[in-house]
């Protein structure tokens, strides 16, 4: 006896409708469409030009992606290598921790250029030209954080004082420098290691990193401003 056809094969049966997936994530149809540009959702099957159907394990991305962004303050770049990860059956969380370690904690604080010119005192033209010269770093593009308002007021001292971004353009350079010889560091470390080692031996780089910058870069200052102090001192005359 012929046994009466499934229809488990519909798109509606494993499937979600746009409306439905932003009712079962309180995540808003632009925001969805950001994370499927971005590559954090797999990309819908259409029956027609107007009608999409979302897997239903997007569901469960959605609110892994606002859970991140929520509790760690990962940028969208760093939560789509951690779905990678998981997508391949690893284990995520000692990754979430580095990231999080990496990227620290960027707080609540969102401002688009109009607001961060507020914030910092910088017009938008010297805003676009800290930015050209890479001494304005921001994680996303027109989204300035906590240490981008930090490092905005800091060049808004340095303009002022008569620092040019040009003659401030040493910094970025020197630190890209440095940067490029840690990360060498790191891949010779961590290429022949498994995966969980591979990520502590990439926190305890930062760590080390991050202390050495600031003692090396502080000490040598010290030392220099010491031998400008020396110079200036006049000579006994006998």
């Amino acid at each position: 006896m012929r046994q009466a056809q499934s229809t488990t094969n519909s798109p509606e049966a494993s499937t979600l409708k746009m409306k439905a997936l932003m009712e079962a994530t309180g995540v808003s149809k632009a925001t969805i469409a950001h994370y499927l540009k971005e590559g954090l959702l797999p990309a819908p099957m259409r029956t027609n030009r107007n009608m999409a159907y979302y897997d239903a394990s997007c569901v469960e991305r959605v609110l892994f992606i606002k859970k991140m962004q929520a509790n760690h303050r990962l940028p969208l770049s760093q939560i789509k290598l951690i779905l990678d990860q998981r997508d391949k059956g690893r284990k995520v969380t000692s990754l979430i921790e580095l990231k999080e370690f990496v990227f620290g904690n960027q707080g609540q604080i969102r401002l688009d250029p109009a607001a961060f010119c507020k914030a910092t005192g910088l017009s938008l033209e010297e805003i676009e030209t800290c930015l050209v010269a890479h001494l304005l770093r921001p994680r996303e593009k027109d989204c300035f954080d906590q240490e981008d308002v930090a490092a905005g007021q800091v060049l808004r001292v340095c303009i002022d004082l008569g620092i040019s971004v040009e003659e401030a353009g040493f910094y970025p350079r020197l630190a890209e420098a440095v940067v490029d010889k840690e990360m060498a560091i790191q891949r010779r470390l961590a290429r022949e290691k498994t995966y969980d080692e591979s990520i502590h031996t990439t926190m305890e780089l930062t760590r080390v990193a991050r202390i050495l910058r600031a003692y090396i870069f502080d000490r040598v200052f010290q030392e220099r401003a010491l031998l400008q102090e020396a110079s200036r001192k006049p000579k006994d005359r006998n």
